[in-house]
Formats: C-alpha cells, sequence, structure tokens
C-alpha cells in the first residue's frame, strides 16, 4: 500500500492505494480509501501538509499490515462502491473447465513437442499455445479456428497468439502429424496403464458442406447418407478405447486398403509390433488378415456367415453341435428353455483359406435373436403396407430397407405379359429368419479359450463410441477449412481432443458419462472480483471432486487469490 494524491484548482486529495497485476498481466493500481482533501486533514490533525503527508503514509502501514493479517487467515476483504460505474471493456467472467484437461495435456508432453516441432522448423509464433487452445477448445466449445481463437479469448490464460498465426500452425501440425501421434502415444503410457496389446480398427467419413470433388474431398457412400463430398478416418484405438493412431484418405477409396499403410506407421514409428487386430467384416478382408498373421501379431474380425462357403454356412446355420458358454455343455438350440433365454452359445472348427489356417466360431444369443425377429417383423409390416397401397419404392441399397420383403410378378402362368402385381415375399423372409442370434468370428488364435476372444470382439463398440464423441459432441463435421494440410491438421486436433478426453475418463475410472463430465467442464467458470482474485460459480459435487482429485489441482474455494489462481495455473502445467 502506498499514498498518493490528486491535485485539482482547488484542493488537494490523499489516498491509500494498492499495486497488482491485472488479468492481462500488467501492473496496475486501484484506490483502496480516500484519507480527505488537505484542507480537512490539516484542520482535525492541527498541522501542516508535512505532517499530514506522515499520518497518511502511518494509515498506508497500518492497511498493509491488515491486509497482510487478512491474508494469512485466509480472509479477503475487498470493498464495493455502490456509487462508481464499471470501466468500459472490462471482463469479469473467465472460463476455467480448461485446466483440468490442461493437466491432461501437459501430461502427454505436448509442450515439449512442440518445442522439438519448433526447432526444426524456426517459426516465432507459440505452436504450444496454438495446439493447447485448439484442443480445449474442441472439447469445451467446438467451432471453427476463428471460433476458436475467441472462445479461447474468455479462459483465464489469454491466447499468446494472433489469429493468423492459427492458419499458419495448420500446415506444420499437418506436417509432423505421424511425429506428433508417435510422442503423444509415448508418453501416455506414463500416464496411463495402456490396453496396447489389443488394437481395434474402424472407419467413418466426414461431410464438407460443398457441392463439387476437390483433391481428397470426393463423393462416397456417407454414413450420414448425405450428397456430399466426404473424407474419410481410419482410426487405432486400444482395448480400453484410448485412441492410438488414424489416418486420413479420399472418400472414394476402399476402406480395407487403409489398414496396412496406418498400421505399417504403428509398426515403424510406433515402436509397437505385439498386438491383436480387431475390426468387423467390413476390414477384415483375406488380405489383412494375412498382413495381420505375421511377426507377433494375430487377429480376431467379424466374418459374414453369408459369404461363406456354402458347406461352412450350412455348418453354421445348423442348430447342432452348439456349447453352452459358461461350462462348455452340449446344448441342442431347438430345445432351449426359458430360463436359457440370457444365455450365450457357441461352436467352433478350423476354418481354411488358401493362405490361412484359421478358426471359425458361430455364437448364438436367444436375447439377439429375439431382438432381430421384433426389428424384421416391424419391416414386413411396412412391406405389408407398400403392397396394400401399391406405392411400392424402388428398394436401395441398405440391407434394412423393407421393400427387400417386396416381391414382383409381371407375367402370367402361361408366360404372357401382365400387369405388375407385387407380393409378400415369405421365401425370402424365412431364409432371413435362419441367421437370427448367429454372429460368426474368426481368428488365427486356434488354441485359445472362446470366452477371452468372444470379449476382445464385443469389444468393438468402445471405438464406434470414440468416433461418435468426434462427431457428436466435439462436432468434427461439417469440416469447414478447405485446403488438404489444413483438413488433415483439423481432424489431428479433433484426434488429440478425444485422446486427452479419454485419459481423463480413464482417471475418473469410467465412474461419469461423456455428457456429465463435458457439462460439468464448460460450467466451471470464475468471476473477477475486484482485480483481488475469482469467486468459482459452480456447483461443488462429487464429479467435481474426483476432477479436482486425479488432476491435483483445487478450485473450489470460496475466493482464490490472484497469487493462488497463478499458482493453480502453473501446476495444472506441471511446473510447481
Amino acid at each position: 500500500m502506498k499514498v498518493t494524491t490528486s491535485k485539482s484548482k482547488n484542493s488537494e486529495s490523499f489516498y491509500i492505494t494498492q499495486s497488482y497485476i491485472n488479468s492481462n498481466g500488467k501492473s496496475t493500481s486501484k484506490r483502496i480509501r480516500k484519507l480527505g482533501t488537505l484542507k480537512e486533514l490539516t484542520e482535525s490533525l492541527g498541522t501542516d501538509r508535512d505532517g499530514v503527508m506522515a499520518w497518511a503514509k502511518e494509515q498506508a502501514r497500518l492497511e498493509t499490515e491488515k491486509y497482510k493479517k487478512d491474508r494469512e487467515a485466509k480472509t479477503v476483504l475487498v470493498p464495493f462502491h455502490a456509487d462508481r460505474q464499471m470501466d468500459y471493456d472490462c471482463q469479469k467472467l473467465y472460463k476455467g473447465g480448461y485446466l483440468f484437461l490442461q493437466s491432461i495435456y501437459y501430461g502427454l508432453g505436448f509442450d515439449r513437442i512442440c518445442r522439438k516441432i519448433r526447432d526444426r522448423h524456426k517459426f516465432q509464433y507459440d505452436l504450444n499455445a496454438i495446439l493447447s487452445d485448439l484442443i480445449y477448445t474442441r472439447i469445451l466449445e467446438p467451432g471453427s479456428k476463428r471460433a476458436s481463437y475467441k472462445a479461447a479469448m474468455d479462459y483465464l490464460e489469454k491466447p499468446s497468439y494472433e489469429k493468423h498465426d492459427v492458419y499458419r500452425a495448420l500446415d506444420v501440425l499437418a506436417q509432423e502429424c505421424d511425429f506428433i501421434q508417435s510422442e503423444a502415444f509415448k508418453n501416455s503410457n506414463f500416464l496411463i496403464d495402456r490396453n496396447d496389446g489389443i488394437l481395434y480398427y474402424d472407419c467413418t467419413n466426414y461431410y464438407f458442406e460443398i457441392e463439387q470433388e476437390e483433391g481428397g474431398k470426393k463423393y462416397g457412400k456417407s454414413k450420414e447418407h448425405r450428397p456430399n463430398p466426404i473424407v474419410q478416418m481410419g482410426m487405432f484405438t486400444d482395448g480400453d478405447g484410448t485412441p492410438l493412431a488414424f489416418s486420413i484418405f479420399p472418400g472414394n477409396r476402399n476402406e480395407q486398403q487403409s489398414v496396412k499403410p496406418l498400421e505399417k506407421t504403428i509398426l515403424q514409428k510406433f515402436g509397437h509390433s505385439k498386438f491383436i487386430y480387431c475390426c468387423d467384416a467390413g476390414l477384415g478382408s483375406e488380405s489383412n488378415r494375412e498382413f495381420n498373421h505375421m511377426g507377433e501379431r494375430s487377429f480376431i474380425v467379424t466374418q459374414s456367415i453369408k459369404k461363406l462357403p456354402a458347406e461352412d454356412r450350412e455348418w453354421a446355420l445348423n442348430g447342432s453341435g452348439f456349447k453352452r458358454l459358461s461350462d462348455d455343455s452340449a446344448v441342442d438350440l431347438s430345445r432351449i428353455g426359458e430360463e436359457e433365454k440370457r444365455g450365450l452359445f457357441y461352436k467352433d472348427c478350423p476354418y481354411t483359406t488358401k493362405k490361412l489356417h484359421q478358426r471359425l466360431i458361430i455364437t448364438y444369443s436367444p436375447k439377439y435373436a429375439a431382438y432381430q425377429k421384433e426389428i424384421r417383423r416391424r419391416q414386413v409390416e411396412r412391406a405389408e403396407k407398400m403392397i396394400a397401397s401399391g406405392k411400392r419404392k424402388a428398394q436401395r441399397k441398405n440391407p434394412n430397407d423393407p421393400a427387400r420383403f417386396v416381391g414382383k410378378l409381371a407375367v402370367t402362368k402361361e408366360g404372357e405379359k401382365a400387369s405388375i402385381q407385387y407380393y409378400l415375399d415369405e421365401e425370402k423372409i424365412a431364409e432371413e429368419a435362419r441367421y437370427d442370434g448367429l454372429y460368426a468370428i474368426c481368428t488365427d488364435l486356434l488354441d485359445d479359450d472362446v470366452a477371452p476372444i468372444l470379449k476382445v470382439s464385443e469389444g468393438r463398440w468402445r471405438i464406434e463410441e470414440c468416433f461418435r464423441i468426434m462427431k457428436t459432441d466435439f462436432e468434427a463435421r461439417p469440416a469447414f477449412v478447405r485446403l488438404e494440410n489444413r483438413i488433415k491438421a483439423h481432424f489431428l486436433t479433433c484426434f488429440l481432443a478425444l485422446l486427452v478426453y479419454r485419459i481423463l475418463e480413464k482417471k475418473l475410472e469410467g465412474s461419469y458419462t461423456c455428457e456429465e463430465i463435458l457439462s460439468t467442464l464448460k460450467e466451471m467458470n470464475f468471476a473477477d472480483i475486484e482485480d483481488q482474485g475469482y469467486m468459482p460459480l459452480y456447483r461443488r459435487s462429487k464429479l467435481t471432486d474426483a476432477l479436482h482429485e486425479v488432476c491435483g489441482i483445487r478450485t473450489d474455494y470460496q475466493f482464490i487469490t490472484r497469487q493462488k489462481m497463478r499458482g493453480i495455473q502453473k501446476r495444472s502445467k506441471g511446473r510447481e
């Protein structure tokens, strides 16, 4: 505290003033108390100006001691003035949920990764600040790159770069995409125990709001059934659904061809060569199986029963030879009792192709069979309505289209031309019913128990959940960037955001849903109280306690001084 004076034409006023560092990191000061005018003080104290100044300094010293005692007692007294207007452009609300993501970001060593990249490219902007803000805003407030920069301006730590630097950084991030992924994977092993003995692979695609193909943005089969050009993403996750690597390829390319290039990157740059490759039937071609049969790798892939050779298909559809998974006792599927309807049954046999000796496992689930039967019943009802209305729509390639059950007859019994007659194809319905409840898996693990193999295959829902989070919660599509490098960088930031989120989720031990975690982080706001510190504006809950616990910081005090908040920011970066 110090004494300052203010002179006007007719008087001189004395104040006690406090210096501090404001939210922008600049040194400034504010008046704590008005002591009075020189005329008032000389009359009340009975002294001259020098005596008034000595008295004022003593008051400042006493005010300083009081302030220090209040700090030691963890009590903060902040003066408010009902007759004082707010300053222009004075920000009072700040967002702090990113601090918990920041602890994961720095735990993954992205600051060190960015320094290595900077040393190679010799740019001047702060790549670490740009990348971190792109990741935080993708999780908390997804939007365009311009919107991300604007959103980051409301964080407790404002951007240390300009908006145009973001677009320059995208080109560098695209060039260093594989390096960033490999380093993130290696560093993630220091944060969590990764279940990287199992790798799930799947593909999805993202549309662009454009009408013509351009570069890698090609017309293809969109997951959203949109008529827009798309790019495709192939992604590996570990056995717990934590992202490991991804690649981007044109929208018109066969996704089967995306597996080997990305897997070779994992083998060469990630230094990871021993795992079980698991995917659905669409990515389990003979070539991909053969590739994953080499070295220390194995595969567990879904197999289409309809595409099996005739002899193997009939064996799979035959209800005999099944065993109960729980105790391996023989079961006849035609005689399953009501108490067994929730069980799972299987049978297996050798399955040899031209190049591989495999094992074919067929499972049967009564519960899944009942579900499929109900779905088909509703589709048959819709098909009957089509026939009754005489307005049969052209069948699409969608295998669930009810029009597939509508047959067409356009000749008489004598073979003469006749009007078109539509009918319900009972034979097709009966043929599809044969597959109810059945599921097939192929693997080169010839001697392993069936239960662990099935458990690995069932875990594919985790990678599907990753794509759902990226598309729905992180709003990765539609993508608005246009240049190829920037498209790649955009999906890199989405991938890294998913990695950061998944690690935080795993640290929370799966106790909370994605919606609960994200909504809580988004609500963790702070009010700036007269530049003295911050007041939390969120509700304390079991989840906020868990977030503080796993991230090693605490922001749930009634009041947080500016100095203490700077300490929290440092701890979230692992610097204190």
